[in-house]
């Protein structure tokens, strides 16, 4: 079946625009899923079977969570930040907002975030067609800190100590995110610690 060979091998999602722009129609899609070579996710997004990348849940979250934003120790993963390994991918979503429909294959932990603070320090991840959005890494770190008794006072120690490590840290970049979340003096504190 040609149409097969159009599913890239290393796109591990695909959403229904992106098949009907690759020329799958409802019929050829139906016959995929038939043959083992999707797999209906959600009314929206199929999970390509014949995917031969490395696994990562985080290709996951656009199909379950449109609007989400992987953050705090799921991005400190991401970024090496901690050797912590969370249960759950943490994704930050809107106030209020509703989600109907999450993964049955893995856990998805939401963190309800105001607008200002889901908004600031949003990086979109492409990695050979899989696409995700993160917080960057002084907003991971300036998140943590600020939900520090809920991420865990060690865990937290350990991602600033960590991000303080990098030679390319921002500490400018650190002090602004930190003011404008409102936890710039808790920073301050834990800087005059560690420094």
């Amino acid at each position: 079946m040609a149409e097969i060979q159009i599913l890239l091998p290393n796109k591990q999602i695909y959403s229904i625009q992106e098949m009907k722009a690759l020329g799958l129609t409802h019929y050829k899609t139906a016959k995929l899923v038939d043959e083992k070579k999707l797999v209906h996710l959600n009314k929206s997004h199929y999970e390509n079977l014949l995917f031969s990348g490395e696994p990562n849940d985080f290709y996951f979250i656009p199909a379950f969570v449109q609007t989400g934003v992987i953050c705090l120790m799921s991005a400190a993963v991401y970024y090496n930040l901690t050797t912590y390994r969370p249960d759950a991918v943490d994704v930050a979503v809107a106030n209020k907002k509703k989600i109907s429909t999450l993964p049955e294959t893995f856990s998805i932990k939401l963190h309800y975030f105001s607008n200002e603070k889901l908004e600031l320090g949003v990086n979109q991840i492409n990695v050979d067609g899989n696409t995700f959005v993160i917080f960057d890494i002084e907003k991971t770190v300036v998140d943590i800190i600020s939900a520090r008794n809920k991420v865990g006072i060690e865990e937290t120690k350990e991602v600033l100590v960590n991000y303080l490590s990098l030679p390319e840290r921002n500490i400018n970049k650190l002090y602004r995110y930190a003011e404008k979340l409102r936890c710039l003096k808790t920073l301050k504190s834990y800087l005059e610690v560690l420094l």
